[in-house]
This record gives structure tokens, C-alpha cells and sequence, in this order.
């Protein structure tokens, strides 16, 4: 299991690294597409939709981000259009912050085709969407913003497994802890620090924000993590889907990146207008 789980690790990020920095625009976008369509496949498993609709909602997941993307200019490599998707941002980040914390704590149901299809699209689209606008940004904005939850979910496995004792949520995840959880925070911090002093930051004030911000995106990390745990043990499955060996699904894979990276999407179209 651990010799799947490593191989298909190595497979995923050399596949990732060649297809960030040797695609062209509008290929990336499809494949970010393509990506949304299989995440969409296995979110209809976990609201247990019949075939027909699963099929059907990822055909319409995967086209309407393939549409939203280009009219937004990113298969052609421009950021002239990215506000178009700012509401699509910020309704992803407002669901993240505000709504996502009180589902978990009162353990909601997909009650209804409808408002799982309405929960996925503000899940996926934007998620993929900012795959696609991230990497027009630059490749290493991208990566960077996907190592940070890397770390994270590197950091609270084996800091969880070392001195994990109190359950951070039992009733959701029973594996994950707070000391877990520190780790991760830790991590986040010492990953955040060693990027500013690569880069040369030497402004105490900023460097204070920037680790705010990084406790702040490690929380909303593990949030993404904790609803998708959640959706799976009330659909009564361990894994998302079986496409990636030792690994589960996409949905798996990209769980607690759907919680951050429309939000750094969102912040970097904020600040580039």
C-alpha cells in the first residue's frame, strides 16, 4: 500500500511539474477541465446520485469551467478578463468561511440532487478555475500556493501519528487531532519563513501579516479536508474513488486545495485591480 501510495505520488507530481511549465494555455485549461469533470464524477458518488446524473453532472461541470476559462481569456494565457470570475471566487470563499464551519458542526446532508449539484459547483468550478488562473499568474504562484496545503497534510500525518492524543474532530475524522492540526500550523509557519527569507523579505510588519495569513489558510486547509471526510462517511465510503492507486480519488487529492485555492484566486484578483 505505502509502495503504491509513494509510486503514484512520484507518477502525480512529475505529471503536475511537466504539465505546469511545458503546456500551452488553453491545453492546461482543458486539463484542469478534465480534472473538475472526474472530481465532479465522484462527488455524485458521495450524493449518491444514479449514473445517469453522475454522468451528466460531470459532462456539465467539466464544460461550464472549460466555458467559464476561456471567456475569462485563460486559454489564451490572459489575466484581462479574471475579474468575470471574481463573484465565482468570492461566493467559494464566503461558503468556505461562513457556511462550511457551521455544516460541520451540525453534520448537514446533501439532502437533495439539487442542492448537491448547487454544493458542487461552488466546490469544483472554482477550484479548477483557479488551477487554470494560478498557473497564468506564474507556475511557481501555483505550485507555491499548493505546497503550502502539502505541507500541511504532510505535516498534521505525521505530527498526528507522533503526539496526536486529542481528537480534532471524532465524530467527523477520527484520525485527525489538534496536535495534528499544530503541526501543521508549524510547518506552514516555518515553510512561510524560509520562502521570505529566499526572497530577501526583511520587513518585520509584513513578514507578521504573511504568518497570519498562513495560520489563517492552514485552518480553512483543514476545513476543506474535514467537509470532504465528512461527506464520505455519511455516503459510507472510505475513499472518493479508485483512479489514483494507494491514493483514492481526485476528490481525495484536491480536497483541502477546493477550500484554498479560490481564495488566493480571489486575492490576487483583488489586488491586481
Amino acid at each position: 500500500m505505502l509502495k503504491d501510495r509513494v509510486i503514484t505520488a512520484v507518477l502525480l507530481l512529475a505529471g503536475l511539474l511537466g504539465a505546469v511549465f511545458l503546456l500551452p494555455p488553453l491545453a492546461w485549461l482543458v486539463i484542469c477541465a478534465a480534472l473538475c469533470g472526474v472530481a465532479a464524477w465522484e462527488w455524485g458518488g458521495l450524493a449518491r446520485f444514479e449514473r445517469p446524473l453522475r454522468m451528466s453532472t460531470a459532462v456539465v461541470f467539466a464544460l461550464s469551467c472549460l466555458m467559464l476559462g476561456y471567456l475569462a481569456g485563460l486559454g489564451s494565457g490572459s489575466l484581462a478578463g479574471t475579474p468575470l470570475l471574481l463573484p465565482l471566487y468570492a461566493i467559494s470563499a464566503l461558503f468556505w468561511i461562513l457556511i462550511v464551519p457551521a455544516w460541520l458542526a451540525r453534520k448537514w446532508t446533501l439532502r437533495s440532487p439539487m442542492l448537491a449539484s448547487l454544493v458542487g459547483f461552488i466546490v469544483l468550478i472554482p477550484t479548477a478555475l483557479a488551477l487554470a488562473h494560478l498557473r497564468t499568474v506564474g507556475p511557481w504562484i501555483l505550485l507555491g500556493t499548493m505546497a503550502v496545503v502539502w505541507v500541511a497534510d504532510i505535516a498534521a500525518y505525521f505530527s498526528g501519528r507522533a503526539f496526536g492524543r486529542h481528537k480534532l474532530a471524532p465524530g467527523i475524522s477520527p484520525g485527525k487531532t489538534w496536535e495534528g492540526a499544530m503541526g501543521a500550523v508549524a510547518a506552514v509557519l516555518l515553510y512561510g519563513i524560509g520562502v521570505l527569507v529566499w526572497l530577501g523579505a526583511s520587513q518585520a510588519g509584513g513578514a507578521l501579516v504573511i504568518g497570519l495569513a498562513l495560520v489563517a489558510w492552514t485552518a480553512i486547509s483543514i476545513i476543506g479536508d474535514l467537509f470532504e471526510s465528512l461527506l464520505k462517511r455519511q455516503a459510507g465510503i472510505k475513499d472518493s474513488g479508485n483512479i489514483l492507486p494507494g491514493h483514492g480519488g481526485i476528490l481525495d487529492r484536491i480536497d483541502s486545495l477546493t477550500s484554498t485555492l479560490p481564495i488566493v484566486a480571489l486575492a490576487s484578483v483583488l489586488l491586481a485591480h
